[in-house]
Formats: structure tokens, C-alpha cells, sequence
């Protein structure tokens, strides 16, 4: 069940940010206030389900799990890149 988790929350990073902020606490616990959810939901969806799992599972922001970090920002960054070339 887990594998799935993760695989829906790749294709579908917005949606899962959307439910989560609805119907739990778990982006609560991550992030103090609604600002940072809300421009992680429209700039950077995967890297803010990242951060939010990595604090809620009260791992460190070092090592792999800053690389994990890193890699889905570099997922997030490349979507934007990777549209723009389809449109040309």
C-alpha cells in the first residue's frame, strides 16, 4: 500500500497536497501557517509533500533525505523547463 502512495503522489502531487491540507493535520505539522503550503500547491508540489513528510517521519534534513530534498526540487524545477519545450 505504500508503493502506491508514493506513485499516486508522483503523478499526481497537487491532488494529494489538496487532500491532505483538507482532510488532515498533516501539512499543519510541517509548516506554521498557510502561506508556504499554498506556494509549495503552485510552484514546487512534490518538494512540499517531501518536506512535510520528512518532518512529519521526524527524519533530518541531511544526508540521503536532503538528497531526496534536493531531487524533488530538481523534479519540480524540470516540469517547468519540460513544458515550455513541448510548447515550442
Amino acid at each position: 500500500m505504500p508503493c502506491l502512495a508514493v506513485i499516486f503522489a508522483l503523478a499526481f502531487p497537487r491532488l494529494v497536497l489538496a487532500v491532505l491540507f483538507l482532510f488532515t493535520h498533516y501539512l499543519h505539522r510541517a509548516y506554521d501557517g498557510v502561506l508556504v503550503p499554498l506556494l509549495g500547491f503552485l510552484l514546487l508540489p512534490l518538494t512540499t509533500l517531501t518536506y512535510a513528510w520528512l518532518v512529519n517521519a521526524r527524519h533530518p534534513i541531511a544526508g540521503w533525505y536532503l538528497l531526496l530534498l534536493i531531487l524533488a526540487v530538481v523534479i519540480d524545477t524540470g516540469s517547468w523547463g519540460g513544458a515550455r519545450w513541448r510548447k515550442n
